[in-house]
């Protein structure tokens, strides 16, 4: 049995195909990560598996239960965590929990218990008697994460959930996820951060205009395109138009401005890495540090959803 199994899932809005014949499947206890650009169908899937919304035609099943047809049963086993906080800003922290675990029916000893450990897990049961108003994002989401989890799910699924939150709170999500899955949880996240899913995801599926473009681990994608081989330099200082100098350079296909780096994309990293010391000698430059990376999750992610760099800035191909 699968913690996810969906099976030709289509979905359309009229004459618009958000899903078109999707097929994957998700094991129990593993972090499976759902990653596409804007519109390619990510928050239409998720609101299929979460018995939000309905397909056209095909099937989805959690635990065993179809979604459409056994949705409450399907439903009991998962936590649900929003791209968007659902925090009542009335409300203290302790009665958010409260009130959660009570729409989860989860009994009322045990919803305090588990208030209380969620609260503490997160940093947040020092503030449980504060009004949710009063809270920056981070502890926002900090909070709507200990509220998906207050039933203890057996799967929980994550909608970008460390989109532009401080570092504390990026590393206790990141954190508590690491430790769920220690313990048998099955967690689906979406995200845009394609270095998080590369870190925490044990398999990643990119989906591009309703189609699954490709799933596996990052590591196996990563070896489809080994042609994306990367060499990244600095300089001791930079110059009017030396982006499009080192662009221009012998054997480079394409090149991103990454900071006070560039990060130059080759076939053939040795004749690159000769030209950029010829560059910086002519120019009487000096390299402050020169790497040759392998091809990145962000460089399948691009390669399979059509999208290209233009000026070290990401854009979608018309």
């Amino acid at each position: 049995m699968y913690a996810i199994e969906v099976s030709h899932l289509t979905k359309r809005f009229g004459t618009l195909t958000a899903l078109d014949d999707v097929n994957f499947s998700v094991d129990i206890g593993e972090t499976f990560g759902f990653l596409g650009p804007n519109g390619a169908g990510k928050t239409t899937t998720i609101r299929i598996l979460t018995g939000i919304s309905y397909p056209t035609s095909g099937t989805a099943t959690i635990f065993g239960h179809d979604i459409g047809r056994d949705t409450i049963a399907a439903r009991q086993s998962m936590g649900i965590v929003s791209e968007t906080s659902n925090v009542y800003d009335d409300l203290t922290a302790w009665q958010n929990m409260i009130f959660s675990a009570e729409l989860y029916h989860v009994g009322r000893n045990e919803r305090e218990k588990k208030a209380a450990e969620l609260l503490a897990t997160f940093d947040l049961y020092e503030r449980r008697n504060d009004k949710a108003h009063g809270f920056s994002k981070g502890m926002k989401r900090r909070l709507t994460l200990a509220m998906g989890l207050v039933n203890s799910p057996r799967l929980i699924f994550l909608d970008e959930p460390t989109s532009g939150l401080d570092v504390q709170s990026n590393l206790i999500i990141r954190d508590v996820i690491t430790g769920l899955t220690r313990e048998g949880v099955t967690v689906f996240l979406t995200t845009h951060n394609i270095e998080e899913a590369n870190l925490m995801c044990d398999r990643v599926a990119i989906v591009n205009k309703g189609h699954l473009a490709a799933i596996d681990a990052p590591e196996r994608l990563k070896k489809t395109i080994q042609s994306a081989q990367s060499i990244v330099v600095s300089f001791d200082h930079a110059s009017s138009g030396q982006f499009e100098e080192v662009r221009g350079l012998s054997m480079v296909n394409a090149a991103v401005k990454e900071g006070d780096k560039f990060r130059l994309y080759t076939e053939d990293p040795a004749t690159v890495i000769e030209s950029v010391m010829e560059y910086a000698r002519t120019k009487n430059l000096r390299v402050i540090s020169i790497s040759t990376l392998g091809p990145s999750l962000e460089d399948v992610f691009i390669r399979l959803t059509g999208l290209q760099r233009t000026g070290g800035m990401v854009h979608a191909i018309d």
